[in-house]
Parts: C-alpha cells; structure tokens; sequence
C-alpha cells in the first residue's frame, strides 16, 4: 500500500461512493487484488495514475495491446473522476468516464478533462483494459 494513503477517500471517489483507499482500488494498485468488474479496473487504473503507480497500469493492461513502457506525467494532478457509462457481459464490458486534471501553476495554469469509453475483455478470469476512444475536454 503507498504509504500514508490508508485513511485517505480514494481518488476515483470510491465504490461506495467516498470509500477510503484501503477498502477501494488500493489493495488493487498496490498488486493485493485484482479488481473483479470492468467498472472497479477502470477505477484502480484511474488511482493508478492519480497516486503514480505506472506498474499497476502496464500489468491491467491487455499484453496484446499495451505499449512497452508506461510513463506517466508528474505535472498532471487528477482531481477527479465521473463514471457516465457501464455496459457488458462476462467476457466484455465498457465504461465510459470522464477524468478531471489540472497541471501547472499561475498563469500556465491548464485544466479539462479526458473523456474515454474503454473497452475491457476477460482473459484467464481476469479483467485487462484494451483500447479506449479518448476525447479531450
């Protein structure tokens, strides 16, 4: 578990909603677990990226499709996060979300939002994010 984050609400806003990280994706992040549906993957990936943990997104993500390195920015502060969709069945699913960020400070001070409905197929009976149509707001 990353240190000092226990007792903090987790930052994909929890399932239920407010849950602390301990209870959340945090035993996911932190390889404890592995997230049981479409929706609670795309979460614990979300926290993956809002807490810096590049090994949690690389390993989530289906070997035939993900990239070879997983570089996340430091600059980007994600603030939150919105599910507008859940869909699927048990080899399938989709969710499309909007993740709220902000990056830089005073006047180049930039903020939106990454809109993505993504795909999730199961593999060995586990969930692996696919692809994703990602638009910027």
């Amino acid at each position: 578990m990353i240190p000092g984050s226990a007792s903090r609400p987790c930052p994909c806003g929890g399932l239920p909603a407010g849950a602390l990280f301990a209870d959340c994706c945090g035993p996911a992040v932190s390889g404890e677990t592995w997230p049981t549906t479409p929706e609670t993957l795309m979460r614990s990936r979300y926290t993956a990226y809002a807490v810096g943990e590049a090994d949690h997104v690389f390993r989530t993500w289906h070997p035939a499709a993900r990239p070879d390195v997983i570089e996340l920015d430091p600059a980007i502060e994600w603030l939150g996060l919105d599910v507008v969709d859940v869909a699927g069945d048990d080899t399938e699913g989709v969710v499309e979300f909007a993740a709220h960020w902000r990056s830089g400070e005073g006047v180049t001070r930039q903020s939106g939002a990454i809109r993505e409905r993504s795909t999730f197929v199961r593999r060995a009976g586990r969930w692996f994010y696919r692809d994703g149509f990602v638009s910027e707001s």
